[in-house]
């Protein structure tokens, strides 16, 4: 089940993130480099270099969850960082609009695999 909420805080690593990192590994980014407890339940948002596969680690009432997305087409559209942090805060509107491929600015939407008509 999906269970993240627009009231959660959703955190973004802002370098990217090899895509073969699990659990353990994501956690110790959470802990070491973005000064975050992975126990408190926030998200954390890692995407790799391409910026075509994104990660969600999120503490759960049964332990560590990591939702996976990977573009077939396209890439996700990330915010500007600021140089001095490690870690940008974000909101769920704006997780959604990178997910579904809309650009903040309502220019232009980016490409994304749609299924094919029958």
């Amino acid at each position: 089940m999906f269970h993240l909420t627009s009231s959660m805080r959703y955190y973004l690593y802002s370098y990217p993130t090899d895509m073969r990192r699990s659990f353990y590994t994501l956690s110790g980014m959470v802990t070491n480099q973005m000064g975050r407890n992975v126990q408190d339940g926030d998200v954390f948002i890692f995407i790799n270099r391409l910026c075509t596969g994104m990660k969600l680690l999120h503490m759960e009432c049964g332990g560590l969850v990591i939702y996976h997305m990977k573009l077939e087409s396209g890439c996700f559209k990330l915010p500007v960082f600021d140089p001095d942090t490690q870690t940008f805060t974000t909101s769920w509107q704006d997780l959604m609009m990178m997910v579904q491929g809309i650009d903040s600015q309502g220019k232009v939407n980016k490409k994304r695999w749609k299924k094919p008509s029958e």
